[in-house]
């Protein structure tokens, strides 16, 4: 959850660290810091408690050159966030400076031993625990750094990646991980780390990805070397990256998340690309085709997912039993891997990341392997951990996603799953060919509804401004509506800090209703559907409870316009693809609400974009 970047050339470092920095400060902003060799026997290291920008001024009158550096910016894990627990950390003698993404499990054992070895703590992290274990493994096995580290992870439990400099040896960063993602650019005399390509793009398109239980010698003038905990030397496999580099600015808007609300026309056509073809009434997943054995002969469906992802696992349930008939199964991958779940050799086991690194999903992932399953990855970054783990999967394609609340990469989650839906369906003859065609027809134009959605925008801002008192908010949905009803809930209170909860509309009376007064706003999804008649009952009950409702409807609605306070009306679809349309104006409503109360909408408090650690 934190992000890491390193570098080491002909250049200054300092500035390529900060840019990097800022370009993953998505990934945790609770502290940043910087480590330095400047060439003169000395390590400089500069921390600073909050956001980049404040170990930026903090470092505008220090010593920040140098040709070899590591930076980092925090998501605080153990200790509090402040100046002592932000890394970089040194090691007692200063020789020797860290920074780390992860948890060391065993850090209390070590550190017990350190302590009866004369080493004193300055933090409370568990990260210096670790550079003080490599110190000590150095000096007293009297070995090199990359031995010393070798040696000191091998007595390591938990999850790392590690980026590591020496004062005494100042052409030299060794790198490793397990469990959390790391990358190494190579370019023209110099070499880059990050925990992932958005730093590194600007300067080289060649990045090779560490695998678990790697060690990356990172050395000047020197080509790259990776060598495993047991000594053995792999060949650097190098990817090249084909990400636009302007997909990582704010092209004109004035947060992340709007940009990437607006993206969603584009990024679901990209989506689409090459997968759906209208005129031949086709759709085609080279991941389902190239096995297409396993989907036919398929038990059942597992979805693991966590968050916004398992929202749209939901929606993938919905489709995957309407359009296939097989069973399905969706599980949040924190709780799956500890209940003794059972998996057969004949299941398929779907499992959807924004990151591909959500380290929860990588465990369930290993799990079902272990069990013989059949595990199908969906996610949006190339070469992350998740597609190298699965045996087959599909890409969502959106580009980058910095906002810490998911937008355009749920939607796209949710298209690939309808277009697997429709995929697997006719490849078990599940599935008319009316219908298959008319829903990839109709999955066709939902770009072009979205953009119609969007320019309600100036509507719903000046909406949002009637909401902005609320302490609470319930969202309601019924069929495929209740998992847009979980999901705008969820952005709400990820950005606006407003408590809200998601209910199926029918279980209102359940509980729920209790908590309907004139003070409590109550957000309905009232789309032309099966359920529609039902939804307007529920929508009875809580108006005569006083309570406040705005609803999502069709535009030729006229039953709920006239029991609803406030209505935001967006275009007609088929059922299966109405969350697709009716989750925008919710993504709109939370920002906006977000914004009027003043909230950092792209970074909001506690929380960070990929969470790599339990």
């Amino acid at each position: 959850m934190c992000g890491i970047v390193g570098y080491i050339g002909k250049q200054n470092a300092y500035p390529i660290l900060i840019k990097g920095l800022h370009r993953l400060e998505y990934r945790g902003y609770d502290s940043s810091g910087v480590a330095l060799l400047n060439g003169q026997n000395k390590l400089n290291v500069y921390k600073a408690k909050g956001r980049v920008s404040d170990l930026e001024e903090s470092c505008a009158t220090k010593d920040t050159l140098g040709t070899v550096g590591i930076a980092h910016t925090r998501w605080a894990t153990h200790g509090e966030p402040n100046n002592v627990n932000a890394h970089p950390h040194y090691s007692q003698s200063e020789n020797l400076a860290l920074i780390h993404n992860g948890i060391i499990e065993n850090y209390a054992v070590l550190k017990a031993g350190l302590i009866n070895e004369g080493y004193t703590f300055q933090s409370e992290t568990d990260t210096e625990v670790l550079i003080q274990l490599i110190e000590y493994v150095k000096v007293s096995n009297n070995v090199d750094l990359y031995t010393a580290v070798q040696l000191a992870l091998k007595q390591v439990i938990g999850a790392y990646a590690i980026a590591i400099i020496e004062n005494a040896n100042p052409d030299l960063i060794i790198a490793a991980r397990k469990s959390s993602p790391l990358a190494v650019g190579i370019g023209k005399d110099e070499f880059f780390l990050a925990s992932d390509a958005s730093p590194i793009i600007e300067y080289t398109n060649k990045v090779v990805y560490l695998e678990d239980e790697e060690i990356a010698i990172i050395q000047r003038d020197e080509p790259l070397k990776i060598v495993n905990l047991n000594n053995h030397e792999k060949t650097p496999q190098i990817t090249k990256l084909e990400m636009n580099l302007s997909a990582l600015e704010k092209g004109g808007y004035e947060h992340f998340m709007l940009k990437e609300i607006f993206e969603q026309p584009r990024t679901l056509r990209d989506c689409m690309r090459g997968r759906i073809n209208v005129e031949n009434n086709n759709v085609t997943l080279s991941g389902i085709i190239d096995h297409k054995a396993k989907f036919q002969n398929a038990r059942r469906i597992l979805i693991l997912a966590c968050g916004t992802s398992w929202h749209a696992g939901l929606i993938g349930e919905y489709l995957f039993e309407e359009f296939c008939r097989i069973p399905v199964e969706v599980e949040y991958s924190s709780e799956f891997r500890y209940r003794h779940p059972v998996i057969f050799p004949d299941d398929i086991v779907i499992a959807i990341s924004q990151s591909g690194e959500t380290a929860d999903t990588l465990a369930a992932i290993e799990l079902a392997k272990e069990a013989g399953a059949f595990v199908y990855g969906i996610c949006n970054v190339v070469g992350s951990s998740i597609p190298r783990n699965t045996h087959s999967g599909s890409y969502t394609h959106v580009g980058p996603e910095i906002g810490v609340a998911s937008t355009k990469a749920f939607t796209a989650q949710v298209t690939v799953l309808t277009m697997m839906a429709l995929n697997i369906a006719k490849e078990r003859g599940a599935i008319s060919q009316t219908r298959y065609e008319q829903t990839l027809s109709e999955l066709s134009n939902v770009p072009a509804k979205i953009k119609e959605i969007l320019e309600l925008n100036p509507l719903i801002e000046d909406l949002s401004k009637t909401f902005t008192y609320a302490h609470n908010f319930i969202y309601l949905g019924r069929g495929y509506s209740y998992p847009i009803a979980l999901e705008g809930a969820l952005k709400l209170k990820e950005i606006s800090y407003i408590h809200a909860e998601g209910y199926p509309a029918a279980e209102m009376k359940h509980g729920p209703i209790a908590l309907i007064d004139q003070e409590m706003p109550v957000v309905v999804i009232a789309t032309h559907d099966s359920t529609y008649e039902k939804t307007i009952s529920n929508i009875q009950e809580i108006k005569a409870r006083k309570g406040r409702i705005l609803a999502i409807v069709n535009k030729d609605d006229d039953k709920v316009r006239a029991m609803a306070d406030f209505i935001i009306e967006i275009p007609e679809t088929e059922e299966c693809l109405a969350p697709l349309l009716s989750v925008i104006p919710l993504q709109l409503l939370s920002y906006h609400i977000a914004v009027k109360k003043g909230r950092d909408v792209d970074m909001p408090r506690n929380l960070a974009k990929s969470v790599t650690v339990e």
